[in-house]
């Protein structure tokens, strides 16, 4: 897999361009190189024999000779001849080479001393070894230029590929949703291309996050109806069961079920009951579904609980219990009427069904930061700690036996407290010296 991958692949690509680069450059340069090193050279050697040929020229042609020899014994390092124009040698140096080939790869020069004599000078050893020498630093110069260019090549690929290879490392972990830091800084495209990719991954774990929260939540709300209908169903079941005995009672003419006046406004009792309970079932499921949406408007708290109040002051006065409302008048929040209505009037309810004989329930407001703190204590009163939370659970009821006596369905505290949360209130139910005090936090308009 390392030979396909992309470090091998620019590697390759680039070690290759700058070799032919290289070799396009040595193939144009070279023979121009050669040719130039061959006329310095010659150039070289002509100043060399330049001394002679000056004394040749101003010499009789039968002294050619004798000038020649004493020329070699001074250098006897050179090697040349002289020739006639029919080619015909009239001396040579020990060593000259007077066959006319160049195959040996010593630089030759013809010098014409007259119309008749022409003087063939050779390089020496040393300027051909000085040749040798130059081509030798010039293959020297080509592995360097050659071994600079790979490594080159392997640097430049390197960097190319090492930010692409940890983007490549950081999506494999993405996609294993692995955490991966944020990538370090860069101006280019790639730096562009890793903080995008980065930037989707985090957008990608939110929505992953948020999708298991709603998972959780619909598997939540799937149990909480679950438990509701069944607990529904629980209380339903036993009214309508003692409405069938009652009326079979009736149709045998069986004891006391004879006086079918009395038993069948029983009945009525009961359907009354559970046509109520079925209601506020409905209501709860509405609520649910978010099929009740909030209609915010302005409202005065005190007209509000005060419009209120004379529903429950039979029942208090009943238990010779008192309501004091301490609410100051101009007041305002903002606020679903009809909603807020049914929230308040199940609170006020529930703490006139909870006061002992003889006490108190007293509603007064506070202010708290925009908003006006809404408080009901029914006086004397004290639930345990642990009930508390459970008594917004659907048809919970702290006296089973007492409250469906009493009417009470064990729905009422399970409606505040979805139509409070549908109209994002904030709402708390504790224990206090005085007695239980519920609050909610109403949005000062």
């Amino acid at each position: 897999m390392k030979f396909r991958g992309i470090f091998f692949k620019v590697f390759t690509y680039t070690a290759i361009f700058l070799v032919l680069l290289i070799c396009v450059t040595i193939t144009l340069f070279s023979r121009q190189f050669i040719s130039f090193y061959r006329v310095s050279q010659m150039q070289r050697v002509s100043s060399s024999y330049q001394h002679l040929v000056d004394q040749l020229q101003g010499e009789s042609e039968s002294d050619f000779p004798d000038l020649a020899q004493r020329f070699y014994e001074n250098n006897q390092s050179y090697q040349f001849y002289i020739v006639d124009k029919e080619g015909q040698i009239i001396y040579a140096t020990p060593h000259a080479d007077t066959s006319g080939s160049t195959s040996s790869g010593n630089l030759s020069v013809i010098v014409s001393l007259n119309k008749n004599f022409t003087l063939r000078a050779q390089s020496d050893n040393a300027i051909t070894t000085n040749y040798s020498g130059l081509v030798s630093q010039a293959l020297v110069a080509l592995a360097a230029m050659l071994a600079v260019s790979i490594t080159g090549a392997f640097i430049f690929a390197r960097q190319m590929t090492k930010p692409i290879k940890r983007l490549a490392d950081n999506t494999r972990k993405m996609a294993n949703l692995e955490d991966v830091p944020p990538v370090s800084e860069r101006a280019d495209e790639l730096g562009d291309l890793a903080r995008d990719v980065h930037s989707m991954y985090e957008k990608l774990k939110d929505t992953i996050a948020r999708l298991e929260d709603e998972i959780l939540r619909e598997r939540e709300m799937e149990e909480t109806q679950r438990h509701f209908f069944s607990a529904a169903s629980h209380e339903l079941k036993t009214p309508i069961a003692a409405t069938g005995v009652l009326l079979e009672g009736m149709l045998e003419n069986v004891g006391d079920y004879k006086d079918h006046s009395r038993y069948l406004r029983e009945c009525i009792r009961l359907m009354d009951a559970q046509t109520k309970m079925i209601y506020e079932i409905l209501e709860i499921v509405s609520l649910n579904d978010g099929k009740i949406t909030p209609l915010p408007e302005k409202l005065d708290i005190r007209g509000v609980v005060t419009d209120l109040l004379p529903n429950f002051q039979t029942l208090a006065d009943a238990d010779e219990q008192s309501i004091i409302c301490n609410i100051p008048n101009g007041e305002t929040v903002l606020a679903d009427s009809k909603m807020l209505k049914k929230a308040l009037s199940n609170v006020i309810l529930n703490a006139v069904q909870n006061t002992p004989k003889g006490g108190e329930i007293r509603i007064w407001t506070e202010p708290v930061a925009d908003q006006y703190r809404l408080c009901i204590l029914n006086t004397g009163a004290r639930i345990d700690d642990t009930v508390l939370p459970k008594l917004f659970d659907p048809f919970y009821r702290v006296d089973k036996a007492r409250n469906r006596k009493d009417g009470r369905s064990g729905l009422g505290l399970t409606i505040v407290q979805k139509t409070l949360a549908a109209m994002e209130i904030d709402f708390l139910l504790e224990n206090t010296s005085d007695g239980v005090l519920f609050r909610m936090d109403l949005p000062e308009k």
